[in-house]
């Protein structure tokens, strides 16, 4: 656990979200607990925290739409909580803007792990210089990234994915190899994977629905086209 990480837990189960700062205070977080969506945006607006953990169904201002407000000012690495268990919900959440998703009841320890995970992975810098890999430049150092010279503001999950793409360019690569080496999870629902792919595409191609650089190979995975020149 990243040591006096600040993390804002948004739950309106006051039993919830008390059980889960106290966890995370004794790994060494600094929490500040909120029960609604709105309550925790006019904090978020005034002092952005290093990572959010959100209840999807709030009172007031829910998960939804709470991710949806966040993302137009930050990639702060959001974990959805959510009582509603299945894949469509999980997609749903995902495309909201969440970088992980959680189905109640979960294990604290379990939350723990994805929590460091995000925090571990948005305050590495990974090597320092910059570098450009056709019409992609990457500034690790920064976590930014521009595509033909217009830069582009990606998530937590969705730098990393394509960092992880951009240093295999013309590569296939599987989902459940994304999954285990970008999530880090040895098992989990590939279609996390199908989420950020799309929530990327919407961000660095010139049309989404015909994907000029992200491509999918039919059976195998995705292939990120760096090449310069050419039509898509």
């Amino acid at each position: 656990m990243q040591q006096g990480a600040r993390v804002m837990v948004v739950e309106d189960d006051a039993t919830v979200r008390t059980v889960i700062a106290d966890h995370l205070r004794a790994a060494g977080c600094r929490v500040t607990q909120h029960p609604d969506g709105q309550d925790a945006l006019t904090q978020i607006q005034q002092q952005l925290p290093d990572l959010l953990i959100v209840d999807r169904m709030m009172p007031v201002l829910g998960g939804d739409e709470l991710c949806r407000a966040v993302r137009a000012f930050s990639d702060v690495p959001i974990i959805m909580l959510t009582a509603l268990d299945g894949v469509d919900h999980r997609i749903d959440g995902l495309e909201r803007g969440a970088d992980d998703y959680l189905s109640k009841p979960f294990s604290l320890r379990e939350l723990q792990l994805r929590v460091n995970a995000l925090l571990r992975r948005a305050a590495s810098p990974g090597p320092l210089g910059e570098f450009v890999a056709g019409r992609f430049r990457v500034d690790p150092a920064h976590r930014r990234v521009w595509v033909d010279g217009r830069e582009v503001t990606l998530t937590t999950r969705e730098y990393e994915l394509f960092l992880y793409l951009v240093r295999r360019p013309d590569e296939v690569v599987s989902r459940e190899e994304i999954l285990r080496e970008v999530w880090r999870w040895g098992f989990g629902d590939a279609s996390t994977v199908t989420v950020h792919v799309r929530r990327l595409r919407e961000k660095i191609e010139p049309d989404p629905r015909i994907p000029c650089y992200l491509r999918t190979e039919w059976g195998a995975g995705y292939r990120l086209r760096v090449a310069d020149g050419g039509a898509c």
